[in-house]
């Protein structure tokens, strides 16, 4: 598929499990060639959200579309190109590793053999060894393994290295960034750890209470915020900045640390000069960022 093509389209979606609203009118449209990074608090309505996709869950109210077909008629043509990873796990305990490889693959034609000897090498994957006797960890390395050895068009990752440790965490995001360089590929990735996946990212989704509070590519949600300090020139820092858009402040006689919203470098820098201070200017992380947008419920 071309790059720009949309693969996923939900118009109006609502879900609810008894009195809980789990996805609240939900918007969204996903083209082929984003890796997209879905945000949100325990009980957001995120893994509802992607479950939606796959046709696991099916929608009270609206529709959701995922390659052409109604998410309640997706059928092996359109299952075979997604790949799915949730932190549940899920594996057939009873059978080795190679074993289960070899029953997976045997549904794909598209499986990448070098890449499932990539990964078992970089990983320490033990083939021979029974899935019931592994760690949450290592069941978590083999059901990406699974995901992403047949290459699917649409990568679904909820919670990936949830179970991983942070030398596995660093080889995963390694693997992304291999994964993405083929542009064709989609990835979502619904992630608690915003360090990480803020390398990898170029969309981001942010849900809170069932509502999708933010729908924007990530160098424009970066954009917005910002963090300035004002360093004082001679003897203090006035009281009064002046500044508009100050989300918050923190200040002694002689700095000023503020997160300022829809910044204007020009405007900052002279502001500086008039109140004879020296001005650093730099972004926020991601974590930083959401942490913001979760605090202020903002709309989309």
């Amino acid at each position: 598929m071309k790059n720009g093509e949309i693969i996923v389209q939900m118009r109006g979606v609502c879900k609810r499990f008894g009195r809980m609203q789990a996805l609240d009118n939900i918007d969204l449209e996903i083209a082929t060639g984003t890796i997209i990074g879905l945000l949100g608090a325990n009980g957001a309505g995120k893994s509802t959200l992607l479950r939606h996709i796959i046709g696991l869950y099916l929608a009270d109210e609206g529709e959701c579309v995922t390659f052409g077909e109604r998410a309640a008629k997706l059928g092996p043509g359109e299952l075979g190109r997604i790949g799915y990873v949730h932190q549940e796990g899920g594996l057939i305990d009873w059978m080795t590793v190679g074993q289960l490889l070899r029953y997976v693959s045997a549904h794909y034609e598209t499986w990448n053999g070098d890449l499932e000897e990539q990964y078992i090498k970089e990983f320490s994957v033990q083939r021979e060894k029974k899935i019931s006797s592994m760690s949450p960890g290592q069941k978590q390395q083999v059901a990406i393994l699974i995901a992403i050895a047949f290459e699917p068009e649409l990568l679904i990752l909820d919670e990936p290295a949830s179970a991983l440790d942070p030398i596995a965490r660093s080889q995963f995001l390694d693997l992304l960034l291999q994964i993405i360089q083929d542009e064709g590929r989609t990835i979502i990735i619904s992630s608690h750890i915003l360090s990480d996946i803020e390398k990898i990212i170029d969309h981001v989704l942010i849900m809170d209470e069932g509502r999708l509070i933010r729908d924007c590519s990530f160098d424009s949600l970066r954009q917005e915020y910002a963090r300035v300090k004002l360093t004082s020139l001679n003897e203090g820092i006035e009281d009064f900045l002046d500044i508009d858009n100050i989300v918050e402040c923190q200040r002694n006689n002689r700095e000023a640390v503020l997160i300022i919203q829809n910044p204007n470098r020009k405007e900052l820098e002279e502001k500086g000069r008039r109140l004879n201070c020296s001005v650093d200017i730099k972004p926020l992380t991601l974590e930083d960022i959401y942490k913001i947008i979760a605090s202020k419920g903002e709309g989309v």
